[in-house]
């Protein structure tokens, strides 16, 4: 997919990238993944980093809840990255990700 290796890669490493790049995809893309935003009540947050106007933050804790516990321990145990750290620097880089992504607030078709 290529979208999160500039942004990712150089901050936490190509095993991040390549692990959100598969979770993007098993989820059925950015459309999928925004709507796991929109289910866990964290619609708006995800729609400003789609919009044309400021990325409102995300906490380490909104991540998780939509990622799943599993999810995150299993990205932190094959990234020999701890959690929280792993949570953390997804909570600084997956607004501008987004941001990137959807270029005149548009969710690109897959």
């Amino acid at each position: 997919m290529g979208l999160f290796d500039g942004i990712l890669g150089g901050v936490v490493g190509a095993g991040l990238t390549t692990a959100l790049q598969g979770f993007i995809e098993k989820e059925g893309g950015l459309p999928a993944v925004v709507q796991k935003f929109e289910q866990q009540g964290l619609g708006g947050l995800v729609q400003s980093w789609i919009g044309t106007g400021s990325n409102l933050p995300v906490s380490a804790s909104q991540l998780e809840q939509v990622l799943g516990s599993d999810l995150v321990q299993q990205l932190s145990g094959k990234l020999g990255v701890p959690a929280p750290q792993l949570l953390q620097k997804l909570a600084q880089l997956l607004p501008q990700t987004v941001d990137k992504m959807t270029p005149g607030g548009v969710i690109p078709p897959r």
